[in-house]
């Protein structure tokens, strides 16, 4: 019996040693009698009925906690939960628990019971998940300091029953306890529906939770990496050659990223669509020389911005570019007039829609006159900042792009009023809007224009803050653009009545959107005329810093505009008559009045601002000196459904 109890090794009841420090301790026994002691430990559940004593030291309980197993352990019982409800109460637990249960595959679970009907139930239920799995609908976004990993790894547990994450948008990160790899370790396992993942300022995540999206991941479409540091071309390699189905890619200020994985998003991404670079020093014409080749049928997307990129990509671009629709070259300094000319003569950029030249010092009248020509079906074409462009180019340019129907120009010194009156008598049918602003060479001249081919094409014209312009030119554009609806003059503190009114009186179709902030000369004459010849159109009227309209011009809106919806008359010489005026017209429905800045706006216009909030949704009255706090707290408190700026 002795031997028996002293017993110990690898043939022991319990292995790992023996159950109780003293085996031989006679608290540990049963007596069912005075001749048979017999060996019975206390964590068995006794089968006999007899009273039992036990000392003191049998009758203490001790507490286990299922910490003590190892993380092993725990993922095996984890990894048999039988729903996403259990999974859930789980990763409530504990941070470990949720490490734990965040970082098991979808397949890895395994949810089996022993009764048939129980399998039959889960079967389904895995079915219906899968389903909803591969929608991929829901999406989050996570900013600053919410975006930790325990964050992450919660939003992957509790999503993972309903299909998981479709969208993932991470901006910013938390200093001390930022989004790490470790955190997109866990959406990969949780989330394989993943379909766009955006990290922007995400410095403390690198290529190893970049693996962990492209290897758990394999429905991506779009991603989108912004200053990321640590995101080198491994993991561009390892999301090309595993998310086959990516379209879209935005790459910005990672100075890691380099031409080797451009050439492998180019090789393996055979539905690539959209492609964005920017501020990439590693970046060269090798990588974007063989992205463009290789994806040359899929590609419609193009921006290139602020690339150590040469004449050669454009050259690229414009031989490779066959599907591309929307081009947009920003900042690149290395590129001459040589590269837009050969962009241009390359004939590849033969379905290019939309182009955007910005900060380019290579576009040139020769190098844009050739993109002209080799983009027939351009519509849209914007120049920023491009100061070497003359009248004579814009011109040859408005005659080679047929197609043309919207020129903006913005910041380009050297075009004057000659290339504008050029542009819009040489352009072809299909042009609808053109826009100047900040152009400062636009000056006053006195221009003769022939009237036998107006442009009737033309629905919309810009021209801001071009301090040159003045009277005389927009005279004759009044006469060259009879069938403007949209007119901005913002800014143009040279013009007076003697302007605007011929451009007023020439619409044939009718004035929708009128802007004249700034026009410090304008008075009430141009808004009485306005609005008696097309107070059936108006829509938007922009009178913000025209100190020379009055009450005047409020009555006459009051009594002639039918479709006015917003009207803003901010720092405007108005008083509470003319208030009055707008809200005793029973046919106008404002939606957003602005009257910042009127000084002679005061608490008498209270009624008649309550009247007109039954339709006002905007409603500013910021530097309204002569309304007081009372009355403010008055339509807050009234107009519940206005936005009401104070």
């Amino acid at each position: 019996m002795s031997k028996l109890l002293a017993f110990s090794g690898n043939d022991d009841f319990c292995p790992g040693g023996p159950v109780y420090p003293n085996p031989k301790d006679s608290s540990v026994f049963l007596s069912l009698g005075y001749h048979l002691d017999v060996y019975f430990p206390p964590r068995k559940r006794s089968h006999i009925c007899a009273p039992f004593v036990f000392s003191e030291e049998r009758s203490e309980k001790k507490h286990v906690s299922i910490e003590v197993l190892p993380d092993e352990c725990l993922f095996e019982i984890f990894r048999r939960l039988p729903g996403g409800k259990e999974k859930s109460a789980c990763a409530c637990v504990s941070k470990r628990w949720l490490s734990l249960v965040s970082n098991i595959r979808r397949d890895e679970f395994s949810n089996r019971s022993s009764k048939p009907e129980a399998e039959i139930i889960e079967k389904k239920a895995d079915a219906e998940d899968v389903g909803v799995e591969d929608d991929g609908y829901l999406s989050r976004s996570l900013e600053g300091k919410k975006a930790t990993d325990i964050r992450l790894a919660a939003l992957a547990v509790g999503t993972s029953n309903r299909g998981g994450l479709g969208k993932l948008f991470i901006r910013g990160s938390n200093s001390s306890r930022g989004t790490t790899n470790a955190g997109l370790r866990a959406i990969a396992c949780g989330c394989p529906s993943l379909k766009v993942l955006s990290l922007w300022n995400v410095s403390s995540a690198g290529d190893e939770g970049l693996f962990e999206i492209a290897s758990g991941c394999h429905h991506l479409q779009k991603l989108d990496l912004c200053q990321c540091p640590n995101i080198t071309d491994k993991a561009l390699i390892a999301v090309a050659k595993n998310c086959l189905s990516l379209t879209d890619l935005t790459i910005e200020s990672c100075s890691r990223i380099g031409n080797e994985g451009l050439q492998a998003i180019g090789q393996c991404c055979p539905n690539l669509k959209s492609i964005s670079i920017k501020d990439c020093p590693l970046v060269g014409d090798q990588g974007i020389a063989s992205l463009l080749s290789s994806a040359a049928n899929s590609l419609l997307k193009v921006k290139l911005q602020r690339l150590n990129i040469t004449d050669v990509s454009l050259a690229v671009v414009g031989h490779y570019g066959k599907a591309v629709t929307d081009l947009t070259l920003t900042g690149l300094s290395h590129v001459g007039e040589r590269g837009f000319w050969v962009m241009g003569s390359g004939h590849g950029l033969q379905k290019l829609k939309s182009l955007t030249i910005t900060s380019c010092g290579g576009v040139t009248d020769l190098g844009l006159e050739a993109v002209g020509k080799g983009c027939p079906n351009l519509k849209q074409f914007c120049l920023r900042k491009c100061s070497f462009l003359s009248d004579n180019g814009l011109i040859s340019f408005a005659k080679a792009a047929v197609s043309l129907e919207s020129l903006q120009l913005e910041e380009c010194h050297r075009i004057s009023q000659f290339g504008l009156f050029g542009s819009l008598l040489n352009c072809g049918a299909k042009l609808k809007t053109i826009s100047l602003a900040s152009c400062l060479g636009m000056k006053i001249l006195n221009l003769s224009v022939p009237l036998s081919s107006p442009c009737k094409s033309l629905l919309s014209l810009s021209i801001r803050n071009c301090p040159g312009f003045g009277d005389a030119s927009l005279a004759m554009l009044a006469k060259l653009c009879p069938q403007l609806q949209h007119v901005d003059l913002s800014g143009l503190q040279g013009i007076t009545d003697a302007g605007v009114l011929p451009l007023v009186e020439s619409s044939e179709a009718g004035l929708v959107k009128v802007n004249l902030s700034g026009c410090v000369n304008v008075t009430d004459k141009v808004v009485s005329s306005m609005t008696d010849l097309h107070g059936w159109t108006l829509e938007m009227l922009n009178l913000d810093g025209c100190k020379q309209i009055s009450d005047a011009s409020l009555v006459s809106i009051a009594n002639n505009c039918l479709l006015l919806s917003d009207l803003d008359v901010s720092k405007c010489a108005i008083t509470d008559l003319g208030i009055s005026s707008l809200a005793q017209a029973s046919h106008l429905n404002l939606q957003i009045l602005s009257m910042s800045g009127c000084p002679l706006i005061s608490d008498r216009s209270l009624n008649a601002l309550r009247k007109m909030g039954q339709t006002l949704l905007g409603l500013n009255l910021r530097n309204c000196n002569a309304i007081s706090s009372s009355t403010i707290d008055f339509l807050l408190e009234q107009l519940w459904r206005c936005d009401i700026l104070s």
